[in-house]
């Protein structure tokens, strides 16, 4: 029984999913020297396996081959066993599926990889069933081949690694320098080009099944509408609302999972992330902003519920995730018997959330809104506004019900980026709602962060349950940590928050950028790996490229110091043309080239950030979605570059807009300010 297991190395752990594994027959090392020391002191190869506590293929292979007492013994035997939480370790994360991918065309997780004890990789692949399915060889053949190559082929194994690392460190060489292009210009027109090649007109997003959110693709597209594009603002409407009525949209709790398993947006893969439901926070309250459409804002304040309630952390950190399967069964937490739903909410709502009397997945309901409201009412004898309002009620009802069964697991470890992420997402949507509470959720998390993951004067990668985790912070934690400092500033005023934010890009620059001007993933101090690995395409989360080129653009804006614009501009040009040819994996690179291609617009408002009219003021500049501009509130007390000497005009908050420093004529009356911004924003 695993109670009566020892529980083995990863026991120590701050990490959930290590912690899943503790009572594991196998004998997990963490990643760290004493693994690949006794490796190399044994004569094994190395099996490294990659996860996160939210997977649900993990937790198959772990029930299938690592609480096999066969399997462990053998591994056991003929190898030293590492265990890596990806969420932990992105660096190591990385490199080795930059292996998998190199070896095997794709990648996933679990990730399964046979390394050298120095650490190359020879072999690899993901997920292996315990018995030979779909192609598959089974783990154990698996396990058996590679000792039969270890024993015999010793010399080819090694080649292989050198060839293997060698290839994917070439791989991690960026393009060069090219030219920082306009947005008008041959970046913007070939990435959209690409997009809508991709784009289904029916059910919105791109490409077929899976389907991914894309929230920093619908950024850009929002950027690019904007600018007067055309087209585009429909690609993102579209998949806005096909995602809102989806399956992968929780109707009941509020919050999205993290993909669709089909292109319709039906069923979903049903784990939750704090990195998709920030950005997607922040999307819709964008499109709310450029739409007016009052659907958007009840989905970003139904998602910004749902962080609070499900994600949110007592400390006020918020939790990195939600497990996709609940009772060990995935989706059990979600989905509905058509008897179940229809006791507890009646025919029409149950009809109106997509459900049928043999289920639509796996005869269960995943609920989701094929149908107009309108459609499914005129099947029931009821007004489309009626039906409606009994959706609405039905919601708390369901929520209820609900609770009554186990929940899925919770990750609750606190990441650095993903909180700055959520930062940002709660001081936008609170300051473009004009909702204190939000901004107030955004201030809690921000006073935690920067309280309890940092640590002599640098942030650490992760806390949780009263302990900060002994790695140290990516280039992606400082740089999402400072956005959502700096957004934070722009609501509040508070000067603080534009120090650390500054203190930030500091870091950054001291630490993070390499002799040769390159931006790495990892400090200059961090352990040793077989490359220094950089973090430059945008998937699930912006990489820490695109993320710190933003925050170094944005620091400029505030304090005229082209250094930072220049570190920025050094950092998107490296990329080199790769965003044309695959905007969906340079989505918020994108939007970055689109910032620093400008004009850059500043605006400093000089007045008490609690005065009424300075929040009117503000208010003006908030309700518009005006990306490439920075706001500065407050008085010259020497902190904010771009409010030193300004001054309020007769004691009145003052507003200044300016482009690189150089302002129009200061004016005192939101009216006015209002038909400066239009001028400048082409509204």
């Amino acid at each position: 029984m695993s109670g009566q297991r020892r529980r083995n190395r990863l026991a120590a752990s701050t990490s959930p999913y290590l912690l899943q594994h503790a009572e594991n027959p196998v004998d997990w090392f963490p990643w760290g020297d004493e693994a690949f020391d006794l490796a190399r002191d044994r004569d094994l190869p190395v099996f490294l396996s990659v996860g996160y506590a939210a997977c649900h293929w993990c937790h198959v292979m772990e029930r299938e081959s690592f609480e096999d007492e066969g399997t462990a013994a053998f591994l056991n035997e003929h190898f030293v066993s590492v265990k890596v939480d990806r969420e932990e370790r992105p660096d190591v994360d990385a490199i080795y599926m930059d292996a998998v991918q190199a070896l095997t065309g794709a990648g996933g997780w679990p990730m399964s990889v046979f390394l050298t004890p120095d650490r190359r990789p020879f072999s690899a692949g993901t997920y292996f069933p315990a018995r030979p399915s779909h192609g598959l060889p089974s783990f154990r053949q698996v396990l058996d081949a590679i000792v039969d190559a270890w024993r015999s082929r010793r010399e080819d194994v090694e080649a292989q690694s050198s060839s293997i690392t060698d290839a994917i460190g070439k791989a991690a060489d960026l393009p060069g320098i090219a030219p920082l292009h306009a947005p008008s210009d041959s970046l913007a027109d070939a990435a959209t080009d690409v997009l809508t090649r991709a784009f289904d007109p029916r059910w919105g997003g791109f490409g077929s099944a899976p389907k991914f959110p894309q929230p920093m693709v619908l950024e850009w597209l929002l950027r690019q509408h904007v600018r007067g594009r055309p087209g585009v603002l429909e690609m993102v409407t579209r998949t806005l609302d096909g995602m809102s009525s989806g399956g992968i949209h929780d109707h009941v709790g509020g919050g999205f999972s993290r993909y669709s398993t089909d292109a319709r947006w039906q069923v979903p893969h049903f784990e939750k992330m704090l990195y998709d439901n920030a950005q997607l926070l922040q999307v819709y309250t964008h499109a709310w902003l450029v739409t007016g459409d009052p659907h958007y804002r009840t989905v970003a304040e139904r998602t910004a519920e749902y962080l609070e309630h499900d994600l949110q952390r007592p400390e006020g950190g918020f939790a990195a995730s939600q497990d996709a399967d609940s009772e060990g069964v995935e989706g059990q937490y979600y989905v509905w018997t058509y008897d179940e739903l229809v006791t507890t909410v009646g025919v029409p709502v149950a009809d109106a959330f997509g459900a049928v009397e043999a289920g639509n997945w796996d005869g269960t309901n995943v609920l989701w809104r094929p149908e107009s409201t309108a459609d499914v009412g005129a099947r029931h004898g009821l007004p489309a506004a009626e039906l409606e309002g009994m959706v609405d009620a039905a919601r708390p009802t369901l929520r209820a019900r609900r609770k009554d069964r186990v929940p899925p697991a919770t990750d609750d470890k606190v990441i650095t980026a993903w909180n700055g992420l959520a930062i940002r997402a709660f001081a936008i949507a609170g300051r473009s709602f004009d909702d204190p509470s939000l901004v107030a959720t955004a201030t809690r998390c921000a006073d935690f962060v920067w309280e309890a993951l940092r640590s002599d004067e640098r942030l650490m990668r992760s806390w949780r349950a009263g302990t900060t985790g002994s790695v140290g912070g990516f280039l992606d934690d400082h740089a999402q940590l400072g956005l959502g400092y700096l957004a934070l500033y722009e609501v509040v005023g508070a000067s603080e928050w534009f120090q650390r934010a500054r203190w930030l890009g500091d870091v950054i620059r001291e630490r993070f950028v390499g002799p040769d001007g390159a931006i790495y993933q990892t400090a200059d101090d961090a352990e040793e790996l077989v490359f220094r690995p950089r973090d430059v395409q945008d998937n699930a989360v912006p990489s820490g490229t695109s993320a710190a080129a933003e925050l170094l653009a944005r620091l400029s804006m505030f304090t005229g110091d082209d250094a930072y614009q220049a570190a920025a501009e050094r950092a998107v040009r490296a990329v080199g043309d790769l965003p044309a040819r695959a905007p969906s994996a340079f989505g918020n690179l994108l939007s970055v080239a689109d910032l620093l291609a400008g004009p850059p617009r500043e605006v400093a408002i000089v007045g008490a950030p609690s005065d009424v009219r300075t929040q009117a003021m503000a208010r003006e500049v908030t309700s518009l979605f005006l990306p490439n501009l920075v706001l500065a509130i407050g008085s010259d007390d020497g902190v904010v570059p771009l409010l030193e000497g300004r001054s309020a005009i007769g004691g009145d908050p003052t507003a200044y807009v300016c482009e690189r420093f150089a302002c129009q004529l200061p004016v005192t009356d939101p009216s006015a300010l209002r038909t400066q911004l239009h001028a400048v924003a082409g509204y």
